[in-house]
Formats: C-alpha cells, structure tokens, sequence
C-alpha cells in the first residue's frame, strides 16, 4: 500500500473544505493510505492539478459558485486522461440523478456526515488502489 493519498477538495467555501478534511482525518479507514489533501477554490486551480497528476480521489463540491462540483467533474471526466474517482458534495439527497448525470463515482450531502463521507472516500481510494494492482 502506498504511504500516502492525494485528495483533491474543491469548494469555494472554506467551511465545506474543513468539513472534509476533519470528516477524513489521517485516513478515512484503517485499510487505507494516509491522505494528504489538495484545496483548490476555484474551477482552473482544479484544472491545474489536475494537469499536475498525483490525484488520486477528486471530492468536488456541488454547491459551489461560479462553477458547481456537478459541471467540474463532467468536464473533468471528458478532458482529464485517466481522470480520478469523484466524490461529490450534494445539497439534498434528491439532487443524486444529477451526481450520475456528472459521472461522480459516488456522492454525499451536505453538511458533511464523517462517517458516511470517510466510508464513501475510503471506497473510493479502495477501487483506485485494485485498479493500481
């Protein structure tokens, strides 16, 4: 197993961003890596690191303005070769036909609930690490 995971976390609200990151912890399940976390703000720094590589889970907020995590993440799934697994952040339950349009692996609703997000993240980081192997 590798020692660390890179989690890209995209809000433009620094609240959700925290959310996530104390949600997560050291590792979201002890049968996964570390995680070391990205912050991004805005749709191009995304892009950015993205471009970078090193991502291993992408968690994009739906709620945030200019660009929501929805748009981003079909976007990335059509431009990033190889594109990470997505979380996605959604307002209600309802809006998750919209988190399938997207193309997101998996989605949870805001506020962050710790134990739903960390099992979602640590599926996640699971798949990419069999996927890895």
């Amino acid at each position: 197993m590798q020692p660390t995971a890179t989690v890209l976390v995209y809000s433009d609200d620094s609240n959700t961003r925290e959310q996530v990151r104390l949600a997560t912890g050291r590792r979201p399940a002890t049968d996964v890596p570390q995680v070391e976390f990205i912050e991004c703000a805005t749709p191009a720094a995304v892009i950015a690191e993205l471009d970078r590589g090193g991502i291993d889970v992408c968690v994009l907020d739906g709620e945030a303005v200019p660009a929501g995590g929805m748009g981003i993440c079909r976007q990335i799934k059509d431009e990033i070769f190889n594109c990470p697994p997505v979380l996605l952040l959604i307002g209600r339950p309802q809006d998750a036909w919209l988190a399938t349009w997207s193309r997101a692996e998996a989605a949870v609703t805001l506020p962050v609930e710790p134990v739903e997000f960390a099992a979602a993240l640590a599926g996640l980081l699971r798949s990419k690490a069999a996927l890895s192997a």
